[in-house]
């Protein structure tokens, strides 16, 4: 059976069904149409002659072109979409009164697809009433926050084959989705508008035969996509061979497919009208389409922000995630043409962390003008917003004349008269992590005692030997230090702050930057000026090492409470390790 007789065919049975075939398909208009076509079918005996209506022999033909399954990708974290993507997964959004996920669903039953699985990841069990609700089935994806949907398609490789591969964030006008398909495809249209989507160039059949990532125009895939059985192999069998490469780790499934095109069964472009599929990859892109959420998105924390300026949602605009930390996520808005980043704590830094006494320190880094950018704070919720520092650059760990810039607001910092009743005791706090770690995996420690004994003995040298606490920062890596184009330096995000050793603030500064021995040596001697001494010289050693420690059972902390801290855990590991045993020699 040729494409356009299966077209007009399954237009036929759609209509037997009571169920009006996708009027959005571009194909399906030129092959109604063709009176050829339809002359064929009747000699095939598919059709009716008199009432042109589907026969039983025609729907036996388009058996073996049944759709099995469907599989909706719903795993990851949509950071993008902030802010709304803070507080619940994307595919759960309410779009024109209804859940994204909810709507695709339904769409899938209508088809006569019940088999469905829905791969989940972040904030998964937001989902769970899917199954109840609609009998689906779930596989979960624990990497999600680390690998792209490579992953979640090769966990559910067991599913696929005839099958159809859909995001949990696209929105159908006219239901795309039928009983039967012809051939492996990916749904788009043709735009004349360059946008950040993936591009394909086909050949008169509309097979592709090139993937283009940003053109100028052309076809731009969107939506769903159907895998024969030979592609969904094909697929799985390239996936699985570069799994272990990570090659793929932090690419989407059509990267996979514009590398292996030549390597893969063929792969066809499905054309749908414009503006009959949306994917709303940002949050002005879905108040576009539902004004609704123009003034009331039932987003918490779009209501924060307005109890702090005593404005209207539609107030607030330009969101835009923030790459940067690793205990908060962040995004910045814009309100009256200023721009301000909003701090959204991260799970589990509720139990190391104090709001009230970050509250304090940021309000005391105001007054003194270590930090001018600070807004407001939420002590019950951990959130804060301050003043967005459009441009400005980092320290260059490489570039001793930002040392020297950067040890200059340490030395203010630390000779401020403030003196506050709580503070970081690095050693003691690491050994309170040390406890919850035990209690959450009992013996997770043992391997790390060598390294928590050199620790403990530079610890004990160091108190009474005469350098005095001060106001520090706490969390001094290059991150938090803003250098303006007219030389200004803020140091900002104070969750570490409080009354303590000062060496905190000049190790982990050489910690993150992982200066050998003698460059941190450097360091310490710009920073004390002229009250150094070997013995001052040593504490600030000593405190390289007990700081890199602390950081380090920090991260073997926060990765029990699902963070994934890298290659960052290893290097505070490998830092304390270094300076501990110069120290101990």
């Amino acid at each position: 059976m040729t494409r356009n007789e299966f077209i007009l065919l399954n237009h036929l049975y759609n209509e037997a069904q009571g169920r009006k075939s996708s009027t959005s398909y571009i194909g399906l208009n030129h092959v109604l149409m063709d009176d050829e076509i339809l002359d064929t079918l009747i000699e095939k005996g598919y059709v009716d002659s008199i009432y042109e209506h589907i026969t039983e022999k025609g729907i036996e033909a388009l058996e073996p072109y049944r759709v099995k399954n469907a599989v909706i990708l719903a795993a990851g974290a949509a950071t993008r979409f902030v802010p709304l993507s803070l507080e619940q997964p994307k595919g759960l959004f309410e779009v024109k009164g209804e859940p994204l996920i909810n709507r695709q669903i339904e769409q899938l039953h209508e088809a006569g697809i019940d088999d469905i699985t829905v791969v989940l990841g972040y904030k998964k069990e937001m989902f769970f009433y899917l199954k109840e609700k609609y009998g689906v089935n779930f596989i979960f994806n624990a990497t999600y926050n680390v690998k792209s949907n490579i992953e979640s398609i090769y966990l559910a490789k067991e599913k696929l084959g005839n099958t159809y591969i859909c995001s949990c964030d696209d929105y159908f006008i006219d239901n795309p989705f039928q009983k039967y398909e012809y051939e492996s495809f990916y749904a788009g249209m043709q735009v004349n508008k360059k946008k950040n989507e993936m591009y394909v160039i086909t050949d008169e059949d509309y097979r592709i035969t090139e993937l283009v990532e940003r053109k100028a125009n052309g076809y731009m895939l969107l939506g769903h996509s159907f895998w024969k059985q030979e592609f969904a192999d094909k697929f799985i069998e390239i996936a699985e061979a570069e799994r272990e490469t990570k090659a793929y780790d932090s690419e989407f499934w059509e990267w996979l497919v514009k590398d292996f095109l030549k390597d893969l069964p063929p792969f066809y472009f499905k054309e749908y009208a414009i503006n009959s599929i949306h994917e709303f990859d940002y949050f002005e892109e879905l108040r576009k389409f539902d004004n609704t959420y123009i003034q009331n998105t039932n987003s918490k924390i779009i209501s924060n922000i307005i109890s702090v300026f005593q404005c209207k949602e539609e107030d607030i605009v330009d969101f835009r995630k923030v790459n940067e930390g690793m205990t908060n996520t962040s995004f910045i808005f814009k309100y009256q043409d200023v721009d301000y980043i909003y701090r959204h704590p991260g799970d589990g830094t509720e139990d190391i962390i104090s709001r009230a006494n970050e509250k304090c320190s940021l309000e005391l880094a105001k007054e003194w003008d270590i930090d001018p950018t600070y807004v407001y704070m939420n002590v019950e919720e951990g959130w804060k917003i301050s003043k967005f520092v459009t441009s400005f650059r980092e320290p260059e760990y490489t570039n001793f004349d930002d040392s020297k810039k950067i040890l200059k607001v340490l030395r203010r910092l630390h000779s401020l008269p403030i003196e506050v009743e709580y503070g970081m005791k690095p050693w003691e706090d690491a050994e309170e992590m040390e406890q919850m770690l035990e209690k959450k995996n009992p013996g997770c420690f043992k391997s790390y005692l060598e390294l928590k004994g050199k620790i403990g003995q530079l610890y004990y040298k160091t108190c009474g030997d005469g350098v005095e606490k001060c106001f520090c920062h706490g969390d001094t890596y290059k991150p938090n230090w803003m250098i303006t184009p007219e030389d200004e330096v803020i140091l900002i995000d104070w969750e570490y702050s409080g009354y303590s050793d000062p060496g905190i603030d000049v190790g982990y500064y050489i910690v993150d930057a992982m200066y050998e021995i003698e460059e941190g040596k450097a360091f310490i001697r710009e920073y004390l000026g002229e009250e150094y001494d070997d013995r001052k010289e040593f504490h600030f050693l000593a405190y390289t090492a007990i700081i890199a420690y602390y950081w380090f059972v920090w991260a073997m902390y926060r990765e029990s409470c699902g963070a994934v801290m890298g290659e960052a855990l290893y290097n505070w590991y490998q830092m304390a390790g270094k300076y501990a045993d110069e120290l101990l020699k």
